[in-house]
């Protein structure tokens, strides 16, 4: 599952993980972008000596095969320009897009954003265009406001897409269950945390400001363009 930052990701992730038949890694290129970028992020020095930060390590690592579905939830802006993505052959990617105007509010509560690859959309649209081009024609794009609006029939739709069986259990989860998150949950999950299905989603104005014109305009282009591609109930 390919997303940029302050998506709905990791509610997504939980969904996943609730199912009995399916196991969940999240983010697992997280370590190897703060080693190779030396982006200073929280967490970063606990991060960096509890999980694989070698480009050949992580790979091995999430092409190991496990029993039932292993869902697997990816950060766009975690791979580089140089990153191995052969691998992504080996299994379905899926991409998770949600309206610039609420990530770059959502991102802005805390983070400085200075670039459009800080929010992943330009890397989501590379690596789109990977599968589209070498991997299979029919991809599957999942809109996080249709999921929002209606989540039992999107997953449904989801699944079907997936050619495995929906389950209830995607709908709802158990709130402080941490277990399987990435040790960063500490600082960027405090609100789902504590969630214990998908949040109605809220449409409200959201103003950009000018300063971030640029970054919000070339975003939208790469929206609509992987938007047009997205699943439909």
């Amino acid at each position: 599952m390919w997303s940029g930052p302050r998506n709905i990701s990791t509610a997504l992730l939980r969904s996943f993980s609730n199912r009995k038949d399916t196991s969940v890694y999240d983010e697992p290129f997280y370590s190897y972008y703060l080693k190779e970028t030396g982006i200073n992020h929280p967490l970063k020095k606990e991060i960096l000596n509890f999980y694989p930060s070698e480009e050949n390590e992580v790979i091995k690592m999430i092409l190991k095969k496990k029993k039932g579905i292993y869902y697997q939830k990816h950060m766009t802006h975690h791979i580089l320009d140089k990153t191995n993505i052969e691998w992504m052959k080996e299994g379905i990617n899926c991409f998770l897009i949600r309206h610039p105007a609420k990530v770059i509010d959502s991102y802005l509560k805390k983070n400085i954003l200075t670039n459009i690859t800080d929010i992943g959309f330009k890397q989501q649209l590379r690596l789109f265009e990977y599968v589209k081009k070498n991997i299979s024609s029919d991809i599957i794009v999942i809109n996080s406001e249709i999921l929002l609006n209606n989540p039992e029939n999107y997953l449904k739709a989801l699944c079907k897409k997936l050619n495995i069986k929906f389950s209830k259990k995607m709908l709802n989860w158990e709130p402080n269950k941490t277990d399987y998150f990435g040790i960063w949950y500490k600082h960027w999950y405090k609100d789902i945390i504590n969630s214990t299905g998908f949040k109605k989603n809220i449409n409200k104005k959201i103003i950009i400001n000018n300063k971030f014109s640029k970054i919000y305009n070339e975003s939208m282009r790469i929206y609509d363009f992987i938007n047009s591609y997205s699943l439909k109930i």
